[in-house]
């Protein structure tokens, strides 16, 4: 008489993945787009890795502080108080320089047009707050 052969049975895994989790990254071209913007001149590429481990750091550092503002105040949310308190304490906002002309100054026309609050006809301000 003939056996049946029985399948075999693979083990369900249960739980989390065996990867580690990967932290969110700026994309290396917009890295290399605004540096080069900045520097004007071509970037080697020994100098664009440091580049981009620096950015890396100066974000999360930039993070952390503004966590520990909101958390500070009471609140569970990042303000933009708060990253004009930080852009002050950096010396980058001063009473000479302030927030509006530093997004005048560095930020392309679509992006002052979302954080400078404009009045147009009908009496109304863009955007809205």
């Amino acid at each position: 008489p003939l056996k049946q052969v029985q399948p075999k049975t693979v083990p369900k895994r249960f739980g989390t993945s065996q990867r580690k989790p990967r932290e969110p990254q700026m994309p290396r071209s917009l890295i290399k787009d605004i540096f080069r913007h900045f520097a004007k001149m071509p970037v080697n590429r020994d100098a664009f890795t440091i580049v981009e481990k620096c950015s890396e750091r100066y974000f999360k550092q930039l993070s952390s502080d503004l966590e520990a503002y909101s958390h500070h105040a009471g609140r569970k949310t990042v303000e933009a108080a708060d990253l004009e308190l930080l852009m002050r304490r950096q010396g980058l906002v001063t009473d000479k320089m302030p927030l509006h002309v530093l997004i005048e100054r560095y930020l392309p026309l679509a992006y002052r047009k979302l954080l400078i609050p404009v009045a147009v006809c009908g009496n109304r301000v863009i955007p809205c707050e």
